[in-house]
């Protein structure tokens, strides 16, 4: 935090509709019932608001509440008031100095700014990865002759995959493989910029956020395709 930034946090987050702003917390702790980290640490979801009604936008950004919140939605869900909290938390997070993130956050933002996806892969090891995961399911009856329709034009359906589909649970893609294999889905994958996630969502970083989508919408514009697959 190099500058002045109180009531930022209040002010820009949007409120849910009906124009419900952090002033009208009644501390009522329903949101606190709700949420699934309260209590962790001394995790509170109210202590967000309160910081951001009071304008202690760099005490907030600055502390460890941001991150503890996994973002799920329960709080404001719950809220009387409609006050947006993961709002609130995502604007917290966005002033936070990226080198005071959480490394796992700070280490996927920079690879995937780096190479379009957080495990750093190039594309023909994506590639073979996906080939790979297609000959297992060649070995089944039925699917001898199933290909994986990589940057294929005017697909219907153009699919992103969650980083943990290529890194360590590869063998779920099968199951989508089989219904698409089976209902003769056109579809595709795109052989770069292939990451779901975004992670300019939860790092609150809204450039990266643009980023990831412009990817997928580039992705979409020169492939021709109709529809989107998104796994988050």
């Amino acid at each position: 935090m190099t500058e002045n930034t109180s009531n930022l946090i209040k002010h820009t987050s949007l409120m849910r509709p009906g124009g419900h702003v952090a002033d009208f917390c009644l501390g009522c702790g329903t949101c606190a019932s709700g949420c699934p980290m309260t209590g962790i640490d001394g995790f509170d979801p109210r202590k967000i608001v309160r910081l951001a009604m009071l304008g202690r936008d760099d005490q907030l950004a600055c502390s460890s509440l941001p991150w503890t919140c996994t973002l799920c939605g329960r709080c404001e869900n719950a809220c009387p008031m409609g006050i947006n909290i993961v709002g609130l938390v995502r604007s917290a997070r966005g002033l936070t100095d990226r080198d005071k993130t959480p490394s796992a956050i700070r280490k996927g933002l920079d690879m995937f700014l780096e190479t379009g996806n957080i495990l750093g892969l190039p594309e023909e090891d994506f590639g073979f990865i996906m080939e790979d995961v297609a000959e297992e399911l060649n070995e089944e009856p039925g699917f001898e002759d199933f290909k994986v329709p990589m940057e294929k034009q005017g697909a219907r359906l153009l699919c992103t995959l969650h980083n943990k589909l290529v890194n360590t649970q590869n063998e779920d893609l099968v199951h989508w493989w089989k219904i698409f294999h089976a209902a003769g889905e056109s579809w595709t994958l795109p052989t770069r910029d292939w990451e779901g996630v975004n992670w300019g969502l939860f790092s609150g970083e809204d450039l990266v956020l643009k980023k990831a989508v412009d990817n997928i919408v580039s992705n979409m514009e020169r492939l021709g395709a109709k529809h989107l697959m998104y796994p988050e």
